[in-house]
């Protein structure tokens, strides 16, 4: 372009370059004084282009809608920062194994990735593999949340998703019945029994061995018990088999049809097609639930309600299903933050809320317009789990997978005998004195 048509085009404008602002209608006095000026933005232009293109990063990021979201918002990041950003996708256990072979290899170029901060953050952080955090600001999230998201006092994981467990239940079908909704467990073992016909089951939850161990888990909280102690297994004492049994007391009597072998992409279709009267699992996916375009029940007839409280209290888990860290062995940490900063922002966690994903953040639960499009029920029962609620819904340990697969087998057992096993006591004993073992392995035990 010629310098003086430059200078025509560039003389109607403000031309900003960092804080610095020229308006060049003022300044510019003749042509020649134009055309030097014109010259020069477009050098300063340069300058500050090539400032601002200081690199490119590496994200991994987890099949899930807020990965899908990040994803999709990349090219508005890419273009307001400079940094361009090499994104890779995969599922939550090919993300996991990625990377832990990668880190364990010390031969990864990754420098910023999503995570899961019960099933695998404390084997991550015990190999270093976290970049502390201690600068980023965490005030805006629940503190039970944070618990799993630090490790030593420090934090090393922004939390992103969250996830609270709650009874999703036919409104219909209670009203049909003439039941109010359950809010303690007897109230819903008689609810579950009511309804239970040949055509829909009176209550479902996962099944699936070790993708059981989530669910069951407030379970047990609410009889007073826990999977593990100071480090310590303990899913045999009274409480937990007392929760076991009522585990199992439900699925065997009242659960749909070959419950054994299903987690919750198995149990939503049932749900949505009517077959199933009430389901206690994750808040997160009561966004599916609603979908008219997946469900053949009207949307009016589903709602969300706290999870029921047990003999001993109303905690039901609370957790960080999916949070974002810096890698320790990046040599980019600085454009990491930045990323970072921007994917785990307000503005991104307001999108996601939009969405129907359940985000961490407190603050995005308090806006108005998330409010006015939100059910009421799930904005009641996060605000029950954020101040009750437990902050794990799992063995909380390196070997995570191990520990469930282990207690896996217990639900089984229980759910196969309608909670009557005269073999549980015995099998959780030999269970417990298993993942001791592996605690004692990993150099947890008693920690």
């Amino acid at each position: 372009m010629h310098a003086a048509s430059i200078s025509a085009w560039l003389g109607a404008i403000d031309f900003s370059v960092g804080s610095m602002q020229i308006n060049l209608e003022i300044i510019m006095k003749n042509k020649l004084s134009k055309t030097l000026l014109a010259m020069s933005a477009l050098s300063m232009c340069t300058g500050a282009m090539a400032q601002l293109q200081t690199g490119e990063i590496r994200v991994l990021l987890a099949n899930h809608p807020y990965g899908e979201l990040i994803k999709l918002s990349i090219p508005q990041f890419e273009k307001s920062s400079g940094i361009k950003v090499n994104v890779e996708s995969l599922q939550e256990s090919q993300l996991t194994q990625k990377l832990t072979t990668e880190f364990a290899t010390k031969s990864s170029t990754v420098d910023v990735f999503m995570t899961r901060p019960l099933q695998e953050g404390k084997m991550f952080s015990k190999n270093g593999w976290y970049e502390p955090l201690g600068t980023y600001d965490f005030a805006d999230y629940p503190k039970n949340i944070m618990n799993a998201a630090s490790f030593g006092g420090k934090p090393y994981i922004v939390p992103l998703v969250t996830e609270w467990q709650v009874l999703y239940y036919r409104k219909d079908l209670l009203k049909q019945a003439g039941l109010k909704v359950p809010t303690n467990f007897d109230e819903l073992e008689a609810a579950a029994k009511k309804l239970n016909t040949e055509s829909v089951a009176g209550f479902a939850s996962r099944g699936k061995g070790a993708a059981a161990v989530t669910q069951m888990s407030s379970y047990i909280f609410n009889y007073g018990g826990q999977y593990l102690d100071k480090g310590t297994a303990v899913f045999n004492s009274k409480p937990a088999l007392d929760a076991t049994r009522l585990y199992g007391r439900l699925l065997g009597n009242y659960g749909p049809k070959g419950v054994t072998s299903m987690s919750w992409e198995n149990i939503m279709p049932l749900f949505q097609a009517g077959k199933v009267a009430m389901w206690t699992d994750a808040s997160v996916f009561y966004g599916q639930v609603i979908d008219p375009s997946k469900t053949q029940i009207p949307v009016e007839n589903f709602d969300i309600a706290n999870f029921p409280a047990g003999p001993k209290t109303n905690a039901p888990f609370i957790v960080s299903s999916w949070g974002m860290s810096v890698a320790n062995q990046s040599k980019k940490k600085d454009l990491a933050m930045k990323f970072l900063n921007w994917a785990a922002s307000k503005e991104m966690a307001i999108k996601g809320m939009m969405g129907n994903i359940t985000m961490a953040r407190s603050s995005v639960w308090d806006d108005n317009v998330v409010r006015s499009k939100m059910n009421p029920g799930l904005i009641e029962t996060r605000a029950f789990a954020a101040k009750n609620g437990t902050p794990v819904d799992r063995p909380y340990m390196s070997a995570v997978g191990e520990a469930r697969d282990l207690i896996g087998e217990l639900v089984i057992e229980s759910i196969n005998t309608k909670g009557n096993s005269t073999n549980l006591d015995k099998m959780a004993k030999d269970k417990v004195d298993r993942v001791n073992e592996i605690l004692q392995d990993s150099g947890e035990y008693g920690k």
